[in-house]
């Protein structure tokens, strides 16, 4: 017959009353118990948002192609872990085919909605611009411009081949 593996064996449980003979128990303490807070309530998103203001300029767009951006202040190691994909992509915002005035409107609300979701790393694809006059896209160069205005994106560089090329741009956003 086996000994079930859960009783001690007679001689160490002797051995643990003798260990433990002549120690006294502590005495009750006037200790004050914690009451644990409440929890905050649960935010919930209005019914209708806030419009979005769109404070972004075309301004200058076309005057440089950026191919990186980084906000002053954050260290070059930032950008180049971006493009080494530290940072896995969370979503993406496809803007072919779109007028600049839509492209910048769903651009700010899918800014908006990134940040308030605590997403930090997205792709938005506003394509190469190969089929447009003079073969080099209006929005590549705007949405780049763009993002260098929004004040929630740290840093952006051209997406990697396998990802979209020269036709989007990885983002990083800020956390919360």
């Amino acid at each position: 017959m086996k000994k079930a593996k859960d009783q001690p064996a007679p001689l160490d449980a002797d051995l643990f009353r003798q260990a433990l003979d002549g120690v006294i128990p502590l005495q009750p303490s006037n200790r004050a118990t914690l009451v644990k807070p409440p929890n905050p309530p649960h935010l919930t998103r209005p019914a209708h948002p806030a419009p979005i203001q769109d404070t972004l300029s075309d301004h200058g767009a076309e005057d440089n192609l950026l191919t990186e951006f980084l906000r002053p202040g954050i260290s070059r190691m930032t950008l180049r872990k971006l493009r080494r994909g530290q940072w896995p992509l969370q979503d993406s915002l496809d803007l072919h085919g779109l007028h600049s005035d839509a492209a910048r409107k769903l651009l700010l609300e899918f800014m908006r909605e990134a940040t308030q979701h605590g997403l930090r790393c997205v792709c938005v694809i506003h394509g190469k611009g190969r089929h447009s006059e003079g073969g080099e896209g209006i929005l590549k160069s705007r949405v780049r411009h763009w993002l260098t205005q929004c004040a929630e994106v740290l840093a952006f560089c051209e997406a990697p081949p396998q990802e979209g090329g020269a036709g989007a741009v990885k983002v990083l956003l800020k956390s919360l």
